[in-house]
């Protein structure tokens, strides 16, 4: 038989095989007492109405792995997104309503129950199946193993507006398009607010989150648009004010403009409620000048006036040793060279009007 393996086709092998070995091992082989298992199909999580949302937010690559140390499994999933706003999405929307923990970009690390839990660093979101099987650390373990693989950008600030008092912390959903809007309007039972989905703007560059606030006595749902530009804001204010659906206003519905923050409540309990919510969100417009700056102060009024007095002193002296000089050099040369320097007659002569018939003689003038 002919052999078929050259170092051409080798080449070719290697040549096509690359990106998928640059795409692969972001999870390690093993953390802590954690040994890793064969790899798992790709996560349920890309199929669907999720597909939509992870392909709207920038999804690059997903992976699963099993662990085992000796006793019951433990599933990771990996999520690498384009950048960390992108991976903020993604994690809201694996979030399950019971999810306790932080939901802030900054710090988002999240338990929905004792068996589900989600980790966003940087750009990769890291979703742990049967978490309650891990040792206290093991979860620290993993996450510092997968830091040097996520990329250091920082996260949208957009959750930091949101009011602490009251919040649901496995409520908060962050959108970046109209997929995840939709399926957050639906999460938190507003799927009637799904019209305001083309008015919110997110071809203008809109980013939006979502969060319930429930009291014993109240609730609402709070969402919060921010805009690159007020302008932008109090344009597509008009657009959602029109886009509401009928009766929203009767039920407390209501749009406030804050710069480039609008901040809407969603069929909240009371309008008093509502109120109180809107009134909470951590958004303040700041001017920041970073340009160099320097005082300017006036000099006293004696400094300027003896700094006149020396300068036009300066300029009379200039003028007199000038003035000495060039008419002392012209009576000197004068006096030592008649007729030879200065006032040659033969290269002398006066301009006549000729009004008598006497010629004028230059020598008279001198």
């Amino acid at each position: 038989m002919k052999a078929w393996w050259k170092p051409s086709s080798l080449f070719l092998v290697l040549m096509l095989a690359a990106p998928a070995l640059r795409a692969q091992s972001i999870l390690p082989a093993h953390f802590g007492a954690w040994t890793a298992n064969v790899s798992m199909p790709a996560p349920p999580e890309t199929t669907g109405e999720a597909k939509d949302v992870f392909t709207e937010a920038g999804l690059e690559s997903a992976e699963t792995r099993s662990y085992s140390n000796g006793a019951a499994p433990v599933a990771v999933t990996c999520y690498r997104f384009h950048d960390s706003s992108g991976a903020y999405e993604g994690y809201t929307y694996v979030l399950g309503p019971q999810a306790t923990g932080s939901a802030r970009a900054t710090n988002a690390d999240a338990i929905d129950g004792k068996n589900h839990r989600a980790v966003r660093i940087g750009n990769i979101v890291v979703v742990v199946e049967n978490a309650g099987a891990l040792a206290a650390g093991d979860q620290d373990l993993l996450s510092r193993q997968i830091r040097p693989k996520a990329d250091k950008t920082p996260p949208p600030p957009i959750p930091n507006y949101l009011p602490d008092r009251d919040l649901l912390a496995g409520t908060v959903r962050y959108a970046l398009g109209p997929a995840a809007f939709r399926a957050a309007l639906a999460s938190l039972g507003r799927a009637e607010y799904s019209g305001i989905t083309d008015a919110a703007g997110f071809s203008s560059g809109a980013e939006t989150i979502f969060a319930r606030y429930q009291t014993s006595h109240a609730n609402a749902v709070l969402l919060l648009i921010e805009y690159p530009t007020p302008q932008l804001a109090g344009l597509h204010w008009k657009h959602l004010e029109q886009a509401l659906p009928p009766g929203a206003k009767q039920n407390g519905t209501s749009i406030e403009r804050k710069g480039s923050l609008l901040a809407i409540v969603l069929a909240p309990s009371s309008a008093a409620y509502a109120t109180r919510v809107r009134e909470a969100v951590n958004y303040e417009t700041q001017v920041t000048w970073n340009e160099p700056t320097h005082t300017i102060t006036d000099p006293p009024i004696t400094s300027v006036v003896v700094k006149i007095i020396m300068a036009t002193g300066a300029f009379m002296l200039v003028a007199i040793v000038f003035g000495v000089a060039f008419g002392g050099v012209r009576v000197l040369l004068k006096a030592l060279f008649p007729g030879k320097v200065f006032d040659r007659p033969e290269q002398m002569d006066v301009l006549q009007l000729g009004l008598s018939s006497k010629r004028i003689n230059s020598r008279d003038f001198y």
